[in-house]
């Protein structure tokens, strides 16, 4: 979950990290800070809290130097503390280092440590790590010819006493200009300069810094100098790496005039989707196509079932994805938590698909259950957004979203782009098998209305947002749908929740009479997802049910709906399309209404309390 950054070079640090940490202050915001290296000894400075407390604290000229490491952290191990904050000292301050991840061994290290005279300052798993690394300098030999040997060989060392995951990058106190970065499970980026060399958890800190990176992989350590850079395996010694172009433009990660992530994301998304689309749709032969699944059209014929697993807003867009899969190819297709599909061991047959579905690529729940599919001989594919992400190496074949870049903590255009790319999957897979040529054609032509569709459902900001006014104070909401609908109310109910902090729960509209409808009185407003389609007359019903029993409704329907007006507190029309596409559209007025209600309860909404963009810890 925390971000990390580091600089080794020729030129001042404190900039660079400062500016770093605020394009990875996503990741986590309990708190921040920075060590850097000036003369002979490291400055260190920690502050409670977000990025802008630490800039205060380190004044308008932050300490010098051309080596430097910084941290902005989710709390796992301990509170959100000035102690617990990272960058962690080891040995006598010999060592300091940044982590991200979880040392599940941590206790029974600390206690070693301990016993062997070293003091602790933090509850923190991490700063064990410092300790066992200034324990390997203690116990490894100096090579005065080769100086860098020494530090590697008790980097190595200590990370071989680890269990767990971990993201590293470590400097020393008396090998200056010198830094060691590592990476097991924990996302780790190199960037690559002219005389300067930048560590990161993700690209985004690299954008106008160099246009040069790579990505390390597990069991990977980099030795970074100002000279030059080289990579390590574990098992393999000096590796070869595949230095990429950095291709991500400095506008996708600042808020273009809007006055927060989440609404730039939100308003992006007709964008996201015909990025999605591009290049996919064939038209030719009525089907979609895929570069990366890396598997022919005759072994994918041979596919019996197909696994989906997620976690949050993934674990509701594979949902989306198994009504999907199984209308238009026929196939049949299991939702599974990620977070329970490792330890649940269940039977998988022979000729069974699994698609990991992630925005970051950096899920530990995802690229756990996607590493013990993999293990059992199946084939495991991903979803995901994020070039050169765990779970994009880790996979055997994927497709990529190409949403952009998604600061706001809160999902949204991911979501619709995974509905979109399962949705052309579910074509692709169709055409394989049953699905005719006209009705591939049909479903091409849906596809390629959707984004004008979302564009039109975006008109609806200003409605939306007097709608909220209504109801801000809400102390529970209700998410209704049925169908391919269902998996949207779940959507709608989750945005509420994260960034408003009101409790709101979805459900299929029919099974409010078994349970839920206690719930029900004149506080408690109930939202139905209810355009024109197959279920149309029975989620009225069950609108009638609420209705009779004084509880407000807002409801999602189709423009000029004259049964749902009369029904219905409030209404915010959608644009009709494909009942198939209905999730892509109807979740974009959920989206503006979590966001506006959040925004009239003072909530800050792209950082909510106790949450991170990417779940890297399990």
């Amino acid at each position: 979950m925390c971000g990390i950054v580091g600089y080794v070079g020729s030129d001042n640090a404190g900039s660079f990290l400062v500016d770093g940490l605020r394009r990875l202050e996503y990741r986590g915001y309990d708190s921040a800070g920075v060590a850097i290296f000036g003369g002979n000894s490291f400055s260190v400075t920690r502050s409670v809290g977000r990025i802008d407390a630490l800039a205060s604290q380190l004044g308008t000229v932050p300490p010098t130097g051309t080596l430097g490491l910084g941290h902005t952290r989710w709390a796992t191990h301990g509170p959100a503390t000035v102690e617990n904050a990272h960058p962690h000292l080891g040995g006598d301050g010999e060592v300091v280092l940044v982590h991200n991840g979880v040392i599940e061994n941590f206790q029974v290290l600390k206690d070693e440590l301990i016993a062997k005279g070293y003091h602790f300052a933090s509850a923190t798993d991490s700063e064990v790590i410092a300790h066992l690394v200034a324990e390997g300098l203690k116990n490894t030999p100096e090579t005065p010819d080769q100086p860098n040997i020494r530090y590697l060989t008790a980097v190595q060392w200590a990370i071989s006493r680890l269990r767990g995951t971990y993201g590293l990058a470590i400097a020393f106190r008396d090998h200056p200009n010198f830094m060691i970065a590592a990476r097991f499970g924990s996302p780790l980026v190199i960037g690559v300069g002219k005389g300067e060399y930048f560590v990161a958890s993700d690209a985004s800190p690299l954008v106008g810094r160099t246009d040069r990176i790579v990505y390390l992989a597990d069991h990977q350590i980099a030795v970074l100098t100002p000279e030059g850079f080289s990579v390590l395996h574990r098992d393999q010694g000096k590796v070869r790496v595949d230095i990429r172009p950095l291709e991500t433009e400095s506008g996708e990660a600042s808020l273009e005039g809007f006055d927060h992530y989440m609404l730039k994301e939100i308003y992006e998304q007709p964008e996201a989707l015909r990025n999605a689309m591009r290049g996919r749709l064939d038209d030719e032969n009525a089907t979609a196509v895929f570069g990366g699944l890396n598997l022919t059209p005759q072994q994918l014929r041979t596919v019996e079932r197909i696994i989906l697993t997620g976690c949050g807003t993934s674990w509701h867009s594979a949902l989306v994805g198994e009504y999907l899969i199984e209308d238009l190819a026929r196939i049949p297709v299991n939702v599974e938590y990620a977070s329970e599909l490792r330890y649940r061991n269940p039977p998988i047959e022979n000729n069974t698909l699994v698609f990991g579905i992630t925005q970051s690529g950096e899920t530990a729940d995802t690229l756990a259950a996607l590493r013990e599919t993999k293990r059992k001989g199946h084939r495991a594919l991903a979803v995901c957004n994020v070039v050169g992400s765990s779970i994009a190496q880790a996979a055997d074949g994927g497709v990529y979203l190409h949403a952009g870049p998604e600061i706001g903590v809160a999902s949204t255009k991911a979501f619709t782009s995974q509905c979109c790319v399962l949705a052309m999957l579910a074509l692709y897979f169709g055409r394989l098998r049953h699905l005719s040529f006209e009705s591939g054609k049909s479903i091409i032509e849906d596809l390629r209305q959707l984004p004008n569709a979302v564009q039109q459902a975006l008109t609806c900001n200003e409605q939306v947002r007097d709608v909220a006014k209504k109801y801000q104070n809400a102390s529970t909401v209700l998410y209704l749908g049925r169908q391919y609908n269902f998996p949207t109310a779940l959507e709608g109910a989750l945005k509420l929740k994260e960034i408003s902090y009101i409790h709101a729960e979805g459900y299929p509209a029919a099974e409010m009479k078994h349970g839920p409808i206690a719930l029900v009185d004149n506080e408690t407003p109930s939202v139905f997802i209810i355009p024109r389609g197959t279920t149309y007359d029975k989620v009225m019903s069950n609108m009638e049910e609420v209705k009779a029993r004084g509880g407000p409704v807002i409801a999602l329907a189709s423009e000029d709906d004259p049964q749902v007006q009369a029904v219905a507190d409030d209404v915010i029309a959608v644009p009709q399309v494909a009942e198939f596409l209905q999730p892509i559209v109807n979740v974009v007025p959920l989206q503006l209404l979590s966001y506006h209600i959040a925004l009239l309860r003072g909530c800050d909404v792209d950082k909510p309390r106790n949450l991170a963009k990417s779940v890297t810890v399990e």
